[in-house]
């Protein structure tokens, strides 16, 4: 039986059954996968209008696209589970089998703070761990992620517990959803005197979609325009009734500056802790958790903040974080001391890995430097195909059709360098959100942590890309270069003046769209045949003004006779440049000549029509 055609090429059609692909697969993966020539794959995405080779990273849709083609069920499949599958092979569990209950042990519970931008989170952390963090940022927003370790105590007993201090921004909206699912506990912290606002309710519902308990503190009590009732009925309406009111959410006042009510807090946080979860870890296995932050230390290399979740970290372990890998060298907790072992919700800064892992990567103790190196190797390979299947422009045939009617869209291409890994993914988040149309496109071509290099000014000479650095400059003979070749590298301390700036030049790119505005009507009264200048319109200038040179078009009964212009224009004898409404005038069309009397002539010209 002869196979049948799709997409006007001959090839097997499939049974309907499912294909498991890894995020950026190519057609050549897909084709070892049905047993077809991946040749005949590139023609029938050819023939969709797809211009696709058979090792190039393929986007989820366009695989799914094909696959119904095709008759394939095509599931690309999720990073967790593709990271699962890749430590399967390695004999790896992560997340799972903490051993027999005998060997669970309590934890300290995991707390994040969340609120609107200026409602003193970090100030309330501040106060509550006594050091100074404010003082260190920029423009008063928190820049970074932090872990800190405190004590509260409860019935006399002293108790633990771990904080993660998220970024108070909205472009960092990505890093506090991440925050919220490494988290047992979120305080939702509101000022008294503004009361709930749209980022408030944006952490709300991160914190209820990661299904974990929350805790509000009412912070700034003690502004004279305080008013603790008020927060406590706007956040009614968001479902979060306080146990005052019959509720189960556990509400307290406090001041960041008076200290009042921080005892409660904690108070509040444990008893949360102690009735609605069952914090209990395994603390004699391989460490596992999670990467909250990293930087590049210039005098200690990678250095990342881990938060382990389960096991014990110890100095010396074989750990594999994300696409990084290493042995541990050293470890510091949040006071600055040297420890040799991390156990179970314990945050500490990690040296020794080989680069720097990015923020919310999966971090586990491994057997031996060589299983870590591998792990790390494979888990760096499939981001970066997923990463270019994910950057690469997908082109429809209909895509295809618009850009050429339109012209070929835009595209402003960026590096990104910044101090962190977090800042630098919250910035790549916040940047490709940028919405302004089809017309110009957004494209990120490399991105890391630590100061600008002449590698990054060779890139961007090379892609005609714009470098974007934040809280980072340019090391060595980078800044020359990329004078000497012409490549523009903008400073930021501050996320969200880079993200306006963007959008600033995006906007910039687009092609102005004009509008057309007529500028003068003039009727035809008489026409004059003139061996040297062709047949001369007699008019009068019905309204507006009639200019030499304008465009014009010549109407016969409301029916445009011709486009054209104003060749010449005279008024008694004289040549003149316009004439306005009310006056009579002679003039001349370009390149028509069959004018009669009664015609319109409507002179116009093209303005720009502004951008909302």
């Amino acid at each position: 039986m002869e196979a049948p055609t799709i997409g006007g090429v001959r090839i097997r059609q499939g049974d309907g059954s499912t294909v498991r692909l890894r995020r950026g697969a190519s057609l050549a993966d897909l084709a070892e996968k049905i047993g077809v020539d991946p040749a005949a794959l590139v023609q029938v995405l050819f023939n969709l209008g797809e211009m696709v080779n058979s090792t190039q990273s393929v986007a989820d849709d366009t695989l799914q696209v094909l696959g119904a083609e095709l008759n394939y069920d095509i599931q690309v499949v999720s990073p967790e589970d593709e990271d699962r599958e890749l430590l399967e092979s390695f004999d790896v569990s992560f997340g799972e089998n903490e051993g027999d209950e005998d060997d669970l042990e309590a934890r300290p519970p995991v707390v994040t703070v969340m609120g609107h931008v200026d409602h003193g989170k970090t100030k309330l952390l501040d106060a509550i761990r006594n050091t100074n963090v404010v003082a260190r940022e920029h423009g008063g927003i928190t820049q970074a992620i932090g872990a800190y370790q405190v004590s509260g105590e409860v019935d006399g007993v002293e108790r633990k517990i771990t904080f993660i201090d998220t970024p108070g921004h909205e472009a960092f909206t990505a890093m506090r959803a991440r925050g919220a699912k490494s988290t047992d506990i979120a305080v939702l912290v509101v000022a008294a005197d503004d009361g709930v606002m749209p980022q408030t309710i944006e952490a709300l519902n991160h914190a209820i979609a990661a299904e974990v308990p929350i805790v509000v503190a009412v912070n700034k009590i003690d502004k004279e325009a305080a008013d603790p009732v008020k927060v406590r009925g706007q956040l009614t309406e968001y479902g979060l009734v306080p146990e005052e009111y019959g509720g189960d959410t556990m509400f307290v006042d406090v001041s960041a500056v008076s200290r009042e009510g921080l005892d409660k807090l904690l108070e509040a946080i444990i008893l949360t802790a102690d009735a609605s979860l069952d914090l209990r870890a395994n603390p004699d296995m391989p460490a596992q958790g999670v990467a909250i932050e990293a930087h590049l230390d210039k005098g200690r290399g990678p250095v990342a903040t881990v938060l382990v979740h389960r096991g014990t970290l110890h100095t010396g372990d074989s750990i594999v974080a994300g696409s990084a890998h290493g042995r541990v060298r050293a470890m510091i907790d949040d006071m600055g001391n040297t420890v040799d072992a991390a156990p179970p919700s314990m945050p500490v800064q990690v040296l020794g890995l080989t680069s720097v892992p990015g923020a919310g990567d999966n971090f586990l103790v491994v057997e031996d430097d060589r299983m870590a190196r591998q792990i790390a190797d494979k888990r760096e390979s499939r981001q970066r195909a997923a990463l270019l299947a994910k950057t690469t422009r997908r082109k429809t045939l209909d895509q295809l059709f618009e850009q050429l009617e339109k012209g070929e869209a835009q595209e402003l291409k960026l590096i990104l360098k910044g101090d962190s890994a977090g800042s630098v993914e919250a910035l790549e988040d916040a940047l490709l959100g940028i919405d302004i149309g089809d017309e110009v496109a957004l494209r990120i071509i490399d991105r890391g942590v630590g100061a600008i290099t002449e590698t990054n000014v060779s890139l961007a000479a090379a892609s005609d890309a714009v470098i974007i650095g934040y809280n980072v400059r340019a090391q060595g003979k980078a800044t020359e270069m990329a004078d000497r070749e012409g490549v523009d590298i903008r400073y930021y301390t501050v996320i969200y003046a880079a993200i306006d700036e963007v959008e600033a030049a995006l906007k910039g790119m687009l092609k102005p769209i004009y509008e057309e505005k007529v500028t003068g009507r003039a009727e035809i009264r008489e026409v004059f045949r003139s061996s040297k200048f062709g047949n001369i319109a007699g008019c009068l200038v019905m309204d507006g003004t009639i200019r030499r040179n304008a465009k014009a078009r010549l109407l016969r009964d409301g029916v445009i006779m011709a486009e054209t212009s104003i060749a010449s224009l005279r008024r008694e004898k004289e040549d003149v440049t316009e004439v306005r409404e009310g006056y009579e005038c002679g003039l001349t069309v370009a390149k028509f000549g069959d004018i009669r009397t009664g015609d319109m002539v409507e002179t116009f010209e093209m303005v720009e029509k502004p951008r909302n």
